[in-house]
């Protein structure tokens, strides 16, 4: 959950074990588990959450814990048997919640400011909560995609249905008027195909998407309106997912759409795979939420291994487009080749910002990478076999290569973790698991 990005939950929704604020508080825990917190506060940071907490009997660090483990399912049944109260106690804290006003001048003045610059036409905007659902609204409702593309059509976090997520950046987009190049609703073949789908129209999708800028949310209002089951949505997103292979004829429009892009990339497969490349092309990014930077082995640039997989971290981290990969000073093997190119972590943004080529960055480092073959072998090597060597190490590394394949216990490199994780976690993605 990437709270940068879209807000959290309103805090008047119950669909977690009918509780205020719980979906709200899990939200956050998620950021703050991600570390994608941005301007939201959680836990013991945040009067609201503090209450929740206290209601449930529970700590943050404690319900952090829980929220990495678990599904909202799951979390809103241990939030119920955690508070141990009965349906009027629930009943009471709710509607204590649900109707509060604002206690004193200060607050009762940022209602006001927040009507007056997201919605100067309403009058109804009396309650906390209300408050603060309009600030999020405000602060996300509107998508530019004349600044960036949306999201990858293999995003599944609007009611698990591929490509819902990016129609909903679009609709957006096309109500606040920044769609830019990109086309919605019956102008989209894709959006027609899902909007045919799920038996809603172009106009109330736009709207619903306007105004529930949360994915989940988004997601509860799109399965309300639609009579498709689950065993519907699996069989659309398989289908959807290979679309490109799976008939002769899509076969034969998608090769001829990538041999006018891109002919030298056989390993683009589908119309998806395609869509992803032309969002990065036509914007110059390097989008790690749509796949992995080079592989760590790689020594092309400058003779370094995992140099070109910096650049590509340092990139996409310049446009927010880092995913959940670590950067810089936050990654072990970054701060090895900080060091030995002599470089710090601004300097080198500096340097990637003024030369959008690799072979640019290599002739502006220049003497840094003119050492001693014998010392880039010994760090080329030293790197490639860089391993754990404490216990906290090991344990990081045997967890991380347990959630991708608990079979690969022969891995005991950082570089040979990277890559499964890297191979794993995409094709995930892909098939949405």
């Amino acid at each position: 959950m990437d709270l940068t990005k879209q807000p959290p939950r309103g805090p008047s929704n119950l669909i977690m074990g009918g509780i205020v604020a719980l979906a709200r508080m899990t939200d956050k825990a998620r950021a703050a588990n991600d570390e994608t917190l941005g301007a939201y506060l959680y836990g013991e940071t945040s009067g609201l959450d503090k209450e929740v907490l206290e209601f449930i009997n529970m700590k943050a660090e404690e319900y952090a814990e829980a929220v990495a483990n678990s599904d909202d399912t799951a979390l809103g049944a241990l939030a119920l048997e955690r508070a141990g109260k009965s349906a009027a106690q629930l009943a009471e804290f709710n509607r204590e919640h649900l109707e509060r006003l604002p206690k004193d001048e200060r607050h009762r003045q940022l209602i006001v400011e927040r009507v007056a610059k997201y919605a100067p036409d309403r009058t109804d905007i009396k309650t906390v909560f209300q408050s603060i659902e309009l600030d999020d609204w405000g602060l996300f409702r509107d998508t530019d995609l004349t600044a960036r593309p949306p999201r990858s059509p293999y995003v599944r976090s609007v009611a698990g249905i591929m490509a819902v997520a990016r129609m909903g950046d679009k609709a957006r987009a096309s109500k606040c008027g920044k769609l830019g190049e990109f086309k919605y609703g019956e102008d989209s073949g894709l959006d027609q195909g899902i909007l045919e789908f799920l038996g809603i129209c172009a106009t109330d999708f736009a709207e619903a998407a306007y105004q529930n800028p949360n994915d989940q949310e988004l997601g509860e209002w799109v399965k309300a309106h639609t009579s498709r089951t689950q065993a519907d949505i699996s069989t659309y997103n398989a289908g959807r997912s290979v679309r490109g292979l799976n008939t002769p004829e899509l076969r034969e429009r998608f090769l001829e759409r990538r041999n006018a892009l891109c002919p030298e990339r056989a390993d683009i497969t589908t119309f998806s795979d395609l869509l992803d490349y032309d969002d990065e092309r036509s914007f110059g990014l390097v989008d790690l939420t749509r796949h992995a930077p080079r592989n760590p082995y790689d020594e092309s640039v400058g003779g370094l291994v995992s140099l070109g997989r910096m650049i590509d971290k340092a990139r996409a981290t310049s446009k927010g487009t880092q995913g959940a990969y670590w950067y810089g000073t936050d990654s072990g093997i970054d701060r090895s080749l900080l060091e030995i190119l002599g470089v710090s972590q601004e300097e080198f943004a500096a340097v990637l910002e003024k030369h959008p080529t690799d072979e640019a960055v290599v002739q502006w480092l220049g003497a840094r990478l003119q050492k001693p073959q014998a010392e880039i072998d010994t760090f080329n090597e030293k790197m490639r076999n860089y391993g754990p060597t404490a216990e906290r190490g090991w344990t990081f590394l045997r967890r991380a290569v347990g959630k991708c394949d608990p079979t690969r216990t022969e891995l005991t490199t950082f570089f040979a973790m990277m890559v499964l994780d890297d191979k794993i976690a995409f094709a995930r993605i892909k098939a949405g698991v």
